[in-house]
């Protein structure tokens, strides 16, 4: 019996930072909304089935606009989202119970590959977890509280993570409940940021690290699997998908 893969695709964020009404992944690229891109991507991968994390109220919009006017066919389920992006992941890691591995991804990189995915699907069965990322091409300064640098940390160290954020399902679904337990004793203790803000918590490999143990691999993506999160990247991303068009055939 083969393992079953489920992607969760984040879809739930409000997008602040793009400056417009209308939420980032609903908004025009090449033609469709950006979350449709996203969402292919994964209907056309080895995986088995996807469950789509949206915003409160829109799980109709997504089901009738999205899912059906698109012809997606592997969407297990649509489940509303959290506050925070831990609070989405966690709905997303309830509705995909059952499957061996799991890829969390965001919804706002419509320029993941299929080799892409596929590499975060080996590293999740060969290291239980792992995270897809790029080597930091910029040097990085460290700066103090009054905008001066103070550390100058090595190049050649440093990755900028990316998603799909790939791990055995038990263990990912383990280390969120242990973090966001309010009865356990340890409830993100570990990963809370000083002055007690849990939003510091940005992606999974930290919840896991923090509350098993494990250490995640480190998968080496693509510097075309950005994150749409300001206007410009918008062009940028529509770029990137005619690239992906020309060498892979149409994605649409």
């Amino acid at each position: 019996m083969s393992d079953r893969i489920t992607a969760i695709v984040l879809a739930a964020g409000r997008g602040r930072r793009m400056g417009s009404s209308i939420q980032k992944q609903y908004m025009q690229l090449a033609g469709q909304p950006l979350i449709c891109h996203t969402l292919r991507a994964f209907e056309k991968s080895p995986v088995d089935d996807i469950i789509l994390v949206c915003g409160s109220g829109e799980v109709d919009y997504c089901r009738t606009q999205i899912v059906d006017v698109c012809g997606f066919t592997k969407i297990r389920a649509i489940v509303c989202g959290g506050a925070e992006r831990y609070d989405s992941v966690y709905e997303g890691l309830k509705a995909a119970a059952g499957c061996d591995y799991v890829l969390i991804h965001d919804g706002a990189r419509p320029c993941v590959t299929d080799a892409v995915i596929r590499a975060a699907i080996d590293g999740a069965r060969q290291y239980g977890a792992c995270v897809i990322a790029v080597p930091v091409k910029d040097t990085i300064k460290v700066a103090d509280a009054d905008g001066f640098a103070v550390e100058t940390p090595p190049r050649s160290s440093l990755w900028a993570m990316q998603t799909p954020q790939a791990f055995a399902y038990s263990l990912v679904y383990e280390a969120y409940q242990r973090f966001l337990d309010p009865a356990a004793d340890q409830r993100g203790s570990a990963v809370i940021a000083p002055g007690g803000r849990l939003s510091a918590v940005t992606d999974d490999a930290m919840v896991v690290e923090r509350m098993t143990g494990v250490k995640v691999r480190l998968i080496r993506g693509s510097y075309e699997n950005i994150k749409v999160t300001t206007p410009e990247d918008l062009a940028v991303a529509e770029v990137f998908l005619s690239h992906l068009s020309q060498e892979f055939g149409d994605r649409s």
